[in-house]
Formats: C-alpha cells, sequence, structure tokens
C-alpha cells in the first residue's frame, strides 16, 4: 500500500491538473477539504477505496488507471478526451484483457456498445435521475393547477401549485445530493427550501392580511443558523484532516 501513495498521488494531480481544477474545486467534489487534497498529492495519505471511486467517476477513469504507474502523457490523453470519445466500462474493458492487439482496443472504443456504457456513467445517470425527479414534480404541479381550473370556479389560488413546487423540488434535490453529489451544496438547497416554504405559506395567507408578510421575517434568523452550521462543518472538516 505504501508504493501506491506516490502513484496515486501522481495520477490524482495529473487529472485534476488537465481539467484545469485547483485542489479547492476538486475538494468542493469530493465533500473534502482542499487540505486532504493536498495530503494525497503529496503522498502523505491516500483516499480510500469510495472516495478513489469517487474520483475515477469525476475524471471518467478507471480505478485501475488511478493505481496503475504506467500512466504516460499519451495514455493520460487519451483518457481524458474519453468525454468526446466513448469510455468502456471497467467489466468490458475485462472481456479484452488477453488482447494485446492496440488497434484492436483503439476500435472497440468507438464502438455503439462503448458509447452506451459511457453514457450510463454513475455521475451522467445519477444527474439525469434528479434532473427527471424534478421536472416530474413541475408536471405534478401542472396537472393540479389544470384540474382545479377544469373542476373549480375559483382560480385565485389555482397558480399556488407552481409556488408549492419550489420547496418540493428542493426536498428532492435535497435527497439525491445527499446521496450522490457534493454535500456542501446542501446549505444552499436547504436556504432555497425554507425561504420558499415560508413564500408559500405567505401567499396561502395573504388574504387574511397582509400582516402575514412578516412570517418572512423567520427567515432571517433561520438563514443565520445554516450559516453558523455549514461554517461549523467546515471547521469540523480541518480538525479531522489535521
Amino acid at each position: 500500500m505504501q508504493n501506491l501513495k506516490p502513484i496515486i498521488a501522481k495520477n490524482i494531480s495529473n487529472l485534476r491538473q488537465k481539467k484545469n481544477m485547483t485542489q479547492s474545486d476538486l475538494a468542493d467534489k469530493l465533500n473534502y477539504s482542499d487540505k486532504a487534497v493536498s495530503k494525497w498529492e503529496r503522498s502523505e495519505s491516500i483516499p480510500d477505496i469510495t472516495v478513489l471511486k469517487q474520483i475515477a467517476d469525476l475524471f471518467e477513469v478507471t480505478l485501475d488507471y488511478l493505481v496503475s504507474e504506467n500512466n504516460n502523457e499519451a495514455s493520460f490523453d487519451n483518457v481524458s478526451n474519453f468525454s468526446e470519445v466513448e469510455k468502456p466500462s471497467t467489466s468490458y474493458e475485462e472481456s479484452y484483457t488477453g488482447n494485446n492487439n492496440q488497434q484492436s482496443d483503439d476500435n472497440s472504443l468507438a464502438s455503439p456498445k462503448n458509447r452506451f456504457i459511457y453514457l450510463s456513467s454513475p455521475l451522467r445517470k445519477h444527474g439525469f435521475i434528479t434532473g427527471i425527479s424534478i421536472i416530474l414534480v413541475w408536471l405534478i404541479a401542472t396537472l393540479a393547477f389544470v384540474v382545479a381550473d377544469i373542476f373549480t370556479n375559483d382560480t385565485i389560488f389555482h397558480w399556488l401549485s407552481f409556488v408549492y413546487a419550489i420547496p418540493a423540488s428542493a426536498i428532492v434535490w435535497l435527497v439525491f445530493n445527499s446521496l450522490w453529489f457534493n454535500k456542501r451544496r446542501n446549505y444552499f438547497i436547504i436556504s432555497l427550501l425554507m425561504w420558499s416554504s415560508l413564500l408559500s405559506i405567505v401567499l396561502s395567507l395573504l388574504p387574511f392580511g397582509s400582516k402575514m408578510l412578516l412570517i418572512l421575517i423567520l427567515g432571517i434568523p433561520g438563514q443565520i443558523i445554516i450559516y453558523m452550521w455549514s461554517n461549523l462543518k467546515k471547521k469540523v472538516e480541518l480538525t479531522d484532516d489535521i
């Protein structure tokens, strides 16, 4: 394991620089501190297997690539261009392990099967699922608006279905972001959820008087709490790295 540290450090550094990313950029995407990324690239520590998988998915390479020391510049250029030329999955590459013909490997990259495998990579698939789920929320809101408009005469509150769709979308986004993406973005999503929920309540109660607008004031201490919570989490991460 000790010998893997400089190999993984070099590969992570090369991949990051090829994508024009700073250590802080990479840290944000992995939900780690830039100090942790710096330690990885200085061979002082090594990411665990789950983080290595995240890094491989992020840069669209295989785990084997990250731990291999024969990643010369030419092969690195080929890997970094997999966004333009389809990248085979690990299982697909394994079926060609015994084939040493470079021309055959190059041709396999452009095959329809590889194109399907690349488009179904975890990051793209997760983003697609998240997007579809949020669109489904707005589809339901639109359906509620149409049904209410058809079967009721009072059209004053029909448009509130779209207002309620904002916090509902934020909840869906928060769930999937917590599962698959950068958890630091959760603080922004929680802020959106809080303000949109307060706005929905105010607009629903507005017919009872303009004083209902005062409910929005609750968002100020709520936002302060979210901000302090986010800073506390960052400090805890930095302490853990030290």
